[in-house]
C-alpha cells in the first residue's frame, strides 16, 4: 500500500466523518445488536460467560447493514458522473478502489470496536475466554469485509444504489445459504460431489463458527481474502470497461 492509495483512505474518511449518515449507520448497528444480543439471543438466560448470542447474528445483520453502508461506494459516482473524473487523477485504478474499500472497512471496525461494552458486561458477570472473544471479532471483521467487497463490485453495475443493495443482498444471501443442508441435499441429486462441496464450501457460515468458536484456521483466512480479492479485482475490472 502507497501513499496515493493512503491518500484515497484519507480522503474517503474524511467524506464519512463528515456525513450524517455514518453516524446513522453506527447507531443503528449498536442499537440492533444489542437488540439481538439481549433480547432475542437470551444473553442473561443462557447463563453463560460468552459472546455467541452476539456474534451469532452478525451474518444476518451484515446482510442488511453492510449493503447499504457501500451501495453508494460506486453507483453515486457513476450517477454523478465523477467516475469519468477520477480516471484523470494521477493514480492508478486499483489504488483507488482498494482505498474506498478500506476506508469503508475501517468505518465498520470502528462500529464494532464501540460494541466493547458487551465485553465488559460478559466479564462483570463470569470469566469468558477472550481468545475465542478475539478470534469473534476477526471472523466478524472478515465477514464484514467479504460483504463489503460484494457491495463494492455490485455498486459499479448500476447507477441506482438500491439496485445495488438489492444486488448485495442476494448475493450475500446465497453465501449464507449455499452450505445450507437443504441445499447440498438438492444438489447431491444431480450434481458431482466436486461441485457440492465447492458450493458448501462457498458459504461463509462454517468458515464464520469456527472463528466464533476461537479456532483461527488458515483455510477460513484464505476464504474471506479470496472474496474480497474476486470482487474487488471485479470491481476494478467493470471500472476499467467503463473507462474504455
Amino acid at each position: 500500500m502507497n501513499r496515493k492509495t493512503f491518500s484515497v483512505i484519507k480522503s474517503e474518511l474524511k467524506d464519512y466523518v463528515a456525513s450524517p449518515a455514518t453516524y446513522v449507520f453506527i447507531i443503528i448497528f449498536l442499537m440492533v445488536s444489542g437488540f439481538f444480543t439481549f433480547m432475542i439471543g437470551n444473553f442473561f438466560k443462557a447463563g453463560e460467560a460468552s459472546l455467541d448470542a452476539f456474534f451469532m447474528w452478525h451474518p444476518w445483520l451484515y446482510l442488511f447493514l453492510i449493503p447499504a453502508l457501500g451501495m453508494h461506494m460506486w453507483a453515486e459516482e457513476r450517477r454523478q458522473g465523477t467516475v469519468e473524473w477520477l480516471f484523470t487523477m494521477p493514480i492508478s485504478l486499483f489504488q483507488c478502489v482498494i482505498g474506498k474499500f478500506i476506508a469503508a472497512w475501517l468505518l465498520i471496525v470502528a462500529a464494532l470496536t464501540l460494541t466493547f461494552p458487551i465485553i465488559i458486561t460478559v466479564a462483570y458477570l463470569g470469566t469468558p475466554d477472550y481468545g475465542a472473544i478475539f478470534c469473534g471479532y476477526i471472523g466478524s471483521i472478515l465477514l464484514a469485509g467479504a460483504y463489503l467487497a460484494i457491495t463494492s463490485f455490485t455498486s459499479t453495475l448500476t447507477r441506482s444504489q438500491v439496485v445495488s443493495f438489492i444486488v448485495s443482498v442476494v448475493i450475500c444471501l446465497f453465501l449464507i445459504f449455499s452450505g445450507w443442508p437443504p441445499v447440498t441435499d438438492m444438489l447431491v441429486n444431480w450434481a458431482p460431489n466436486q461441485l457440492v462441496e465447492l458450493v458448501a464450501y462457498c458459504s461463509v457460515m462454517p468458515h464464520f463458527s469456527s472463528m466464533q468458536r476461537g479456532v483461527i484456521d488458515s483455510r477460513d483466512i484464505i476464504y474471506y481474502l479470496s472474496v474480497m480479492a474476486v470482487f474487488l479485482f471485479g470491481t476494478a475490472l467493470i471500472l476499467k470497461n467503463h473507462r474504455a
